[in-house]
């Protein structure tokens, strides 16, 4: 495969969303002429599988990467990525972007103008503006502050972005590319420009993601980070356990002076020792979930397990 003609690679998960993908196709088509190479990650679909037909009546060239298995939006990304660092290793501008269409074709060529400086490795959309419900918002806002306090980082993006071929190379070998791909950007330590973008309305259908998914998104991203938020939540608990010690200290000293009420010293030490004793457990879960996360990366050769096969198109013009 050659991939020197291309100016750009997109990389897009799709799983069961035809419509909207289709026109997808077609907006990039227009925009890019034929400068485009499109790496679709079909994420298991059952109902709607991506036909390689569907980028060739577009005008597109590209593959359709049809996965055995479901494996979630983000391990879907991971896999085009590393296909696309394997396989298309010369073209200097990859995009990573939706199927639906709230990320705009449009909006992809002020995305890349900031690569053109020596000093940015990958671009982020930040949104100017949501599409969302209320609802969505103020979870929102609540993520990026519990994350911020956390993880001391600010997350205000998602999966839309503009990477150099060197940053698709560094992000292939993070096994934090699986588990959250924002998250994983804001770990690999590159330069990191932000591109203010509206967000667009889905094309045609509902989005897949529930407010349970969106919830397990969102603790993903904080797993990426699973030692620094162990290092605070370890702090936290530990100042809570102390402060239980040394309140059951002076519980028991007033007790002996005989300055306690009846039944207020049982109280007061039952309530210090759930304290320290619940303490106790979160450190420990957070420690256990630490290594669960850290123990459940991709190697990097181990990507093509995932993938049944690749389907290739070429557009007709």
């Amino acid at each position: 495969m050659t991939a020197k003609k291309y100016s750009l690679v997109v990389v897009m998960p799709v799983y069961e969303d035809v419509e909207a993908s289709g026109k997808l196709f077609k907006d990039l088509a227009g925009e890019f002429e034929g400068q485009v190479f499109v790496v679709v990650v079909d994420d298991g679909s059952v109902c709607q599988p991506v036909d390689p037909v569907s980028l060739s009546d577009a005008g597109l060239d590209g593959v359709v990467v049809k996965l055995r298995r479901n494996v979630g939006h983000q391990r879907a990304i991971a896999i085009g990525l590393n296909y696309v660092a394997e396989y298309l290793p010369e073209v200097q501008r990859v995009v990573v972007m939706d199927s639906d269409g709230e990320d705009i074709p449009l909006t992809i060529k002020e995305l890349m103008k900031p690569l053109d400086s020596a000093d940015v490795d990958v671009v982020v959309a930040q949104r100017k503006s949501r599409v969302e419900t209320l609802k969505f918002k103020a979870f929102y806002l609540i993520y990026k502050f519990v994350f911020h306090v956390l993880t001391g980082r600010k997350i205000s993006f998602g999966n839309f972005m503009a990477l150099k071929p060197t940053a698709v190379k560094r992000l292939a070998v993070m096994q934090e590319l699986w588990i959250h791909v924002a998250g994983c950007v804001l770990l690999s330590k590159m330069r990191i420009a932000v591109c203010p973008l509206d967000r667009g309305a889905r094309y045609a259908g509902q989005s897949k993601m529930n407010f349970v998914g969106l919830a397990l998104h969102g603790f993903k991203g904080l797993m990426v980070f699973a030692e620094d938020v162990l290092v605070r939540v370890g702090i936290v608990c530990a100042l809570i356990a102390v402060s239980s010690v040394l309140g059951g200290i002076a519980a028991i000293v007033l007790k002996v002076i005989g300055f306690a009420t009846p039944g207020w010293f049982s109280v007061a030490l039952g309530i210090l020792l759930l304290m320290f004793l619940q303490t106790g457990v979160l450190a420990l879960m957070t420690l256990m979930l630490t290594g669960v996360v850290k123990g459940g990366g991709v190697a990097n050769s181990d990507y093509k397990n995932f993938i049944d096969t690749v389907l290739h198109a070429n557009s007709s013009t």
